[in-house]
């Protein structure tokens, strides 16, 4: 599968692959993000790949300079039982990126959730607002530079 995969990816979007790395038998492609609506369609409607499950996204922190971010798409295709993790880097600049939930409607919520705690932005997402966190809040709890004990006097808790 992952031989089919690859072929198929740099047939149609060798520009697109950043790098592809595996750890314990699964694939990571580490994509360009003006890519990733192409990609994620194909990986989404070919026939042969049918990634037809989206089972998580995340962000996570780096902790680089440059593309401090990433957005973390784990997919997996029922067909061939097979597993693949995308991800997209983002500079600090510019935490934009396209949504992917009119591919996999299950991307809603986990993009909100990531909007929510890193403060990635996706764009043309139906219901972009935040889900655990008030929208007043100015901050996002998950960033490296959020104190562990929160900012005193940044939201208001019920009183003991």
């Amino acid at each position: 599968m992952k031989e089919k995969l690859l072929n198929k990816l740099n047939a149609l979007f060798k520009e697109a692959i950043e790098s592809v790395e595996e750890f314990r038998g699964e694939l990571t492609l580490i994509i360009k993000r003006e890519y990733l609506l192409q990609t994620a369609q194909v990986l989404h409607d070919d026939p042969e790949l049918k990634f037809d499950s989206l089972r998580d996204v995340c962000g996570a922190e780096r902790f680089l300079p440059g593309d401090r971010f990433e957005v973390i798409y784990n997919l997996y295709s029922i067909q061939n039982k097979f597993r693949l993790r995308l991800k997209v880097h983002l500079p600090e600049n510019d935490l934009h990126i396209p949504t992917v939930s009119s591919i996999w409607t299950a991307a809603n919520f986990a993009e909100r959730e990531t909007y929510d705690m890193y403060g990635i932005v996706f764009d043309g997402h139906p219901d972009m607002r935040r889900i655990y966190m008030p929208e007043e809040f100015e901050y996002h709890p998950l960033r490296k530079d959020f104190p562990l004990m929160g900012i005193p006097g940044s939201l208001p808790l019920p009183r003991k």
